[in-house]
């Protein structure tokens, strides 16, 4: 499994300036944000164009825009946020603090070869409909896709890593784990890289109140079966829970912290 370090100390790219210490997002607010159709939008990035060559974007990778000339997002792997200055259609970035975590080895070359971009000088916008394209003057490009808050109940959420507060690793290779809630029926259910699983659930300020977990009896590889019994350790218990747009995250009793992102 690749470690996934939560400290905000490291991971310079080019020249991006990282902040010791500073929660993504911080910092001073850029002038000419403001009302703008970019702004105030969970953008779900889709795909990122460089010299001629297209990446698909992996799923958790989104960029968010406040009026107040903050930004915040998800570069693939990493956490980010900086500034922004809005003149027109032109947006200009401005340093970027990022966590320090490793994933496997598609996200990280999504990640570098974004950041990079980012920290590349002025973009163009054009928004049309539900679609946001970010171009360079020298032709690279980000298209996103404007994205609705994902409802608590009925989404899937698609486990990405599990850790604690400090650490967290990405899930192994294979590992498909994933978690519905039922308001109707009171229940979640899911899998757990493995096995399926389903639970009573209530959910209730702030907190969901997991049952004993009913399971399938199958056995899987050694790192799937670690990734279910991190998952198990989740119920039977209350878990703290917090929703932010298309990101859930459950921290457990005993500090076990699962991230998971909306999908399909």
């Amino acid at each position: 499994m690749d470690k996934q370090r939560l400290t905000l100390t490291a991971l310079t790219l080019l020249p991006l300036a990282v902040a010791c210490g500073t929660q993504p997002g911080s910092g001073s607010s850029s002038v000419g944000a403001g009302s703008s159709p970019v702004t105030g939008v969970h953008w779900t990035l889709d795909s990122l164009t460089v010299d001629g060559r297209t990446r698909q974007a992996p799923e958790s990778a989104y960029l968010r825009i406040g009026e107040d000339g903050r930004v915040s997002g998800n570069a693939g792997c990493n956490s980010f946020g900086s500034t922004v200055t809005l003149k027109g259609d032109h947006v200009d970035f401005g340093n970027i603090q990022m966590t320090d975590m490793g994933c496997r080895k598609a996200p990280m070359a999504f990640e570098k070869s974004l950041t990079r971009t980012f920290a590349g000088g002025t973009f163009t916008s054009k928004v049309k409909g539900d679609e946001l394209t970010l171009t360079t003057d020298d032709g690279d490009r980000v298209d996103l896709t404007k994205e609705q808050d994902a409802p608590l109940y009925g989404t899937r959420w698609n486990v990405t890593a599990l850790g604690d507060a400090d650490v967290a690793h990405s899930l192994p290779a294979g590992a498909k784990a994933y978690l519905v809630l039922d308001k109707k029926q009171g229940t979640l259910g899911g899998s757990l890289g493995c096995n399926h699983v389903s639970a009573i659930a209530t959910v209730r300020d702030g907190h969901i109140t997991l049952g004993a977990a009913r399971t399938t009896r199958m056995m899987c590889d050694g790192s799937l079966m670690d990734t279910e019994k991190t998952l198990l350790g989740l119920f039977g218990g209350a878990v703290g829970y917090e929703l932010d747009h298309r990101t859930l995250t459950l921290t457990s009793a005993n500090g076990t912290v699962v991230s998971a992102v909306a999908g399909k």
